[in-house]
């Protein structure tokens, strides 16, 4: 077909007297180029029409398969077009610019074609990782590295193509890249030990992009942007970005708070010691408080216990989990439940314990204020007398600011 074509065309030039030749060639280079852009926007247009139809349906990979074939298709048109033009031209010119006519015209096919894939590729990750399209849209770290992976391999199998093309052999260039590799491995161990590192990542999973992280082992603390082939990008909590590589977290503990189940209370109050008749039923209604709170799960471990003598205080142990795990909400949880837990101390005249001491002082000690000068005391002799012949002179309490005894 293509060959009855070209004798179509190359007869048309050379039987058509009624111009020169060079004007009859120019004449059918444009009618070809003309042609090309008829033909493509037709072809444009149907694909539109079929992408429209099919979209209706429930199938979406055909949807996906028309999305990536339409401008592609445009483009294979116009590389058809333009080499049928130039082959007319070189035909009838000879310029030396027309000779990598076959070769251009076999690398744009690998073009049209490694386009084609990659859009494909693209399509298909947007599907997978969308709730709109899938009942159960896949993890979009998983979608996105198995993406990375097959559009490597499309780049690397167009590249020897295209070198076959070129005259290069393939088995030379693998050889080649057998002894190169050993040198370029030690030249590039870290991009390697990170490269690998990022593999690992997408493979074992200990955390995707949107998770908050931390490591007990490294400054390394907030949520995860973008986990490429050599960095993953976080974002602090105060919004500054942390490129850490890779080949980092092969190495490092990574904790995933994003991936708990609940959130924890733990807190020790204290109550007075002259408040320790009270002590059972406090603990009691501190424990019925957290059995019927809304936002604390029943399931999980709860503890509310005397748990010792402190110093200042009889220490109660509240050991509870709430069922959110955002963070915002569990503290407005643990302040609900600190606030009801005060009015529960309240309820029976207690008070929850501060720190406090009381000094004694031993007999026959004076506050540096009351004691008399032995002038004052020779000048005024019955003063003693007027205290009694035993005056109160033991322990002295020093009360505070706010009337405890310290």
């Amino acid at each position: 077909m293509l060959e009855s074509g070209w004798s179509f065309i190359r007869s048309a030039i050379e039987n058509w007297n009624l111009l020169s030749q060079g004007w009859r060639v120019g004449i059918v280079v444009f009618a070809l180029v003309f042609s090309t852009a008829v033909v493509a926007y037709i072809a444009s247009h149907i694909v539109k029409v079929l992408e429209n139809h099919f979209s209706k349906t429930r199938n979406i990979w055909d949807d996906a398969l028309l999305h990536a074939l339409r401008i592609p298709v445009v483009a294979f048109v116009w590389i058809q077009g333009v080499y049928w033009a130039a082959k007319v031209a070189h035909r009838y010119s000879g310029a030396e610019i027309f000779s990598a006519n076959d070769m251009l015209l076999e690398l744009g096919f690998v073009w049209v074609l490694v386009w084609t894939i990659w859009r494909l590729i693209k399509q298909g990750e947007e599907i997978l990782i969308s709730p709109l399209r899938m009942k159960k849209p896949m993890d979009y770290t998983t979608v996105n590295a198995i993406s990375k992976l097959l559009r490597v391999v499309v780049v690397i199998t167009a590249a020897l193509i295209v070198m076959q093309s070129l005259g290069y052999s393939i088995s030379g260039v693998l050889a080649f890249g057998g002894v190169g590799g050993i040198a370029v491995g030690f030249a590039a161990k870290d991009l390697l030990a990170n490269f690998f590192g990022g593999f690992i990542i997408h493979l074992d999973r200990p955390f995707k992009v949107g998770d908050w992280v931390r490591s007990p082992d490294r400054n390394i603390e907030g949520t995860v942007e973008h986990i490429g082939w050599r960095l993953t990008t976080i974002r602090t909590f105060d919004k500054r970005p942390l490129y850490v590589p890779n080949a980092t977290f092969t190495t490092i503990a990574v904790e995933n708070p994003s991936r708990m189940f609940n959130r924890r209370i733990y807190e020790t109050i204290g109550i007075r010691y002259v408040d320790v008749g009270q002590m059972s039923d406090v603990v009691r209604d501190i424990r019925n408080m957290l059995i019927g709170h809304e936002e604390i799960d029943g399931e999980e471990t709860l503890i509310v216990n005397f748990v010792g003598f402190n110093s200042s205080a009889l220490d109660i142990m509240v050991y509870a989990f709430t069922k959110t795990v955002q963070w915002v909400k569990f503290h407005e949880v643990k302040q609900d439940v600190l606030l009801k837990i005060s009015d529960i101390i309240e309820g029976y005249g207690a008070e929850v314990a501060f720190p406090t001491r009381t000094l004694h002082l031993p007999d026959g000690v004076r506050l540096a204020g009351n004691v008399e000068s032995p002038a004052e005391e020779h000048r005024n002799p019955s003063a003693n007398d007027d205290q009694g012949e035993n005056p109160r002179r033991g322990s002295q309490t020093f009360a505070g600011s706010d009337g405890d005894e310290q």
